[in-house]
């Protein structure tokens, strides 16, 4: 069948996530028969490069070998089995593979099948620990401005992009958001760590007014992804710990989207140097073949819900497939790979390619900034670069950037105006430079009237 053929069968039954449907009258879904290593192909025999890992999930590129590997051996085991009161091999294993890997004193993993539902889980065991331990008034959540946690009702509730959470405001709960350290936002010259540094005193603030009533403090590390890639430099987490530490209060690491090599380290917060609380992930964790999250968080947490049965302070919280055999063998061939080669360091030299690729798109009249921490790299279209005023939303600017990608071979997803790159880590130099190029005759085609 061809491609029009199943796009059609496609708008008669489907209903896309994060698109208006009426969009695909004029540009339809692209159906995708295979996918090899960062190239994906449609039906009529198109191939695109995943510029965005498939939103932001893949690591090692589709069709790895390796992982298809393990989950076929693991589908002639076991595929899936109830995990309360019952476990299997994959499911052990990955916890305590993550338990090593993680930042010091995060000994236990909790299962969850997506980055919305560990975030659910973050904050209901981060509540439920204080209600524990007496303190029923601390039934509150900080977070930063610009953030996004997902969209699941307390996810978005935490998360601060209007248009995500503002049509579901009324049936969320009530949060106390505080400027964050956006490095766009730094004064001319200012570097990113005195910035960092300086943004800090806002939240410092929130804790000093409302740490007596605040569970925890949730932050994405380094990188607000759906955010329009707005980073911020690891000085802002080693204020972070230290001052939840001082005021008695959680913090929560959402990781999902910039775990696992993301940012140049394996966990963005071991470049502050800091351990969380509870440290959420997803994405990556399968290598992008499987949903499945996890939730680390310290053994003291851990022992303020081991009790009596009759005491009630068991965290009854559960999915039907929590801890999957498939996702977790999955997971456990994505470690593997990490282990089996320089994967962190590959990436440091891929992140330095992407970097000479863009330089010279800093000089071109409609970019604002172009910003990146590790494999993330992100290019501000803006109407005037003076004064860095946005092109008007309406305008969708970035969707034209999409087409033209498209067009051209190669999947790009701006969100709103800013283009960013997100490959898997298997990209190679020379598909850098085409992602590139195509990614600027898209820029240019958008921004020349």
């Amino acid at each position: 069948m061809s491609n029009q053929a199943w796009s059609a069968r496609d708008l008669r039954v489907l209903w896309h996530p994060c698109t208006q449907m009426q969009d695909h009258e004029r540009l339809p879904p692209i159906p995708i028969r295979r996918g090899q290593g960062v190239w994906l192909e449609d039906y009529d025999g198109k191939r695109y490069l995943d510029a965005v890992s498939s939103w932001w999930v893949n690591l090692f590129g589709h069709g790895h070998p390796y992982i298809k590997a393990a989950l076929t051996d693991q589908l002639a085991q076991l595929e899936h089995v109830i995990f309360a009161g019952f476990s299997h091999e994959a499911g052990i294993v990955l916890a305590e593979r993550l338990t090593q890997a993680a930042p010091p004193g995060l000994s236990r993993c909790f299962y969850a099948d997506n980055g919305s539902s560990a975030v659910e889980v973050a904050l209901k065991m981060s509540f439920h620990y204080w209600r524990n331990q007496g303190r029923r008034e601390k039934n509150r959540y900080i977070t930063l401005s610009n953030s996004y946690h997902g969209e699941t009702l307390g996810a978005l509730a935490v998360g601060d992009v209007a248009l995500y959470k503002e049509t579901y405001r009324p049936l969320l709960m009530d949060v106390i958001t505080v400027p964050g350290p956006d490095c766009y936002e730094r004064e001319p010259g200012e570097s990113w760590a005195d910035y960092s540094r300086r943004a800090f005193v806002h939240m410092e603030t929130a804790l000093q007014r409302h740490a007596h009533e605040t569970s925890a403090v949730i932050v994405e590390p380094l990188v607000q992804c759906a955010g329009a890639m707005r980073m911020y430099h690891p000085i802002y987490l080693t204020l972070l710990r230290t001052a939840c530490d001082r005021h008695g209060v959680h913090l929560i690491a959402d990781e999902i989207a910039v775990g696992f090599g993301r940012t140049g380290t394996l966990f963005a917060c071991e470049q502050a140097g800091i351990t969380p609380d509870f440290m959420c992930l997803s994405k990556g964790l399968t290598g992008g073949y499987l949903p499945l999250a996890a939730v680390l968080t310290r053994e003291t947490i851990y022992q303020a819900f081991y009790d009596a049965y009759a005491t009630q302070k068991a965290f009854l919280h559960s999915h039907s497939y929590t801890g999957n055999p498939l996702g977790c063998r999955a997971a456990l061939a994505t470690l593997d790979l990490f282990a089996q080669s320089d994967v962190i360091g590959a990436n440091r030299r891929l992140a330095q390619c992407m970097a000479d690729a863009v330089r010279h798109l800093a000089e071109h009249p409609h970019v604002a900034e172009v910003r990146q921490t590790g494999m993330i790299l992100a290019i501000e279209l803006v109407r005037d670069k003076a004064s860095r005023a946005p092109y008007p939303w309406q305008e969708r600017r970035g969707l034209r950037v999409y087409e033209l990608g498209l067009q051209r071979g190669v999947l790009l997803r701006p969100l709103g105006n800013v283009v960013y790159f997100m490959p898997p880590y298997v990209i190679t130099p020379e598909e850098i430079r085409h992602m590139v190029e195509v990614a600027q005759a898209g820029i240019d085609w958008a921004t020349r009237d």
